[in-house]
């Protein structure tokens, strides 16, 4: 009941400040409960199937989503996620906890471009490059695709910057957009990469229980308070998440 406690208070200040927080999970589950680093990895990979479903039909619900993009992105993605985690499972469990803490710190600055950079939406279509077309489209999904889903199943971190800064560049996207098509392409990918997690046995099926309840009942709850925090405050929490998880890790190795 202790994880399911902190998972809940972390799924609060998550969702408060409407961070993912993939890997304070995974740094917290590991400094803290001992959980080892592939555990910990696949556990907090498949719990994104669950965090993410309510985000992903609530960005729909507002037209946030392009259809087309988020399901051939995820399916590219879904495929490199489950190689991602049979990648994880190859490598020793110190020298993947300082790969993970590196690639949050890498997603810190991501996130920072994207929250303080790219926070405006495109004002026509004609100050926009066009997005890709015929076999280009096909080419480009799956490159992000493939990148990010390994990415997300080798580190378990959902690779949301990664994605979204991608739809930005290559699919010429509003930030809103980018924002919801990511909630989309984030489904197939965790699914398969905790699938991934599962056959190369890393997968602990009650300790993922345990975190998806305690982080989406909290989450639901912070989410309520959000637009009680400034703008200015939130965008740095965002950045500040991925660090806090980072130093965690590379403290706690």
């Amino acid at each position: 009941m202790l994880i399911v406690l902190v998972m809940f208070i972390l799924g609060v200040l998550l969702g408060f400040v409407g961070a993912g927080g993939a890997g304070v999970v995974i740094a917290v589950l590991t400094v803290v409960f001992g959980i080892p680093i592939h555990t910990a990895l696949g556990t907090s990979l498949s719990a994104m199937v669950f965090t993410t479903m309510s985000g992903a039909y609530s960005h729909f619900r507002e037209g946030n989503v392009v259809m087309k993009n988020g399901i051939a992105i995820g399916l590219f993605g879904a495929i490199g996620a489950f190689i991602g985690a049979h990648i994880a499972a190859s490598l020793p469990g110190h020298q993947l906890m300082w790969m993970t803490a590196c690639m949050l710190f890498l997603s810190a600055i991501l996130l920072w471009l994207r929250v303080f950079f790219y926070s405006k939406e495109v004002l026509s279509p004609a100050e926009s490059k066009s997005m890709p077309v015929g076999l280009q489209f096909w080419v480009t999904a799956c490159g992000l695709g493939i990148v990010t889903g390994v990415l997300s199943g080798t580190f378990g971190i959902g690779a949301t910057p990664f994605i979204q800064i991608g739809l930005l560049v290559f699919f010429s996207m509003t930030i809103h957009q980018s924002a919801g098509t990511t909630m989309l392409v984030i489904l197939p990918t965790a699914l398969l990469g905790g699938v991934g997690y599962l056959t190369a046995g890393y997968l602990d099926m009650i300790l993922l229980l345990k975190v998806t309840t305690g982080l989406m009942t909290g989450a639901y709850i912070g989410a309520k308070f959000t637009k009680t925090l400034p703008p200015s405050v939130l965008k740095t929490a965002m950045v500040a998440v991925p660090i806090l998880g980072g130093l965690l890790l590379v403290f706690g190795s």
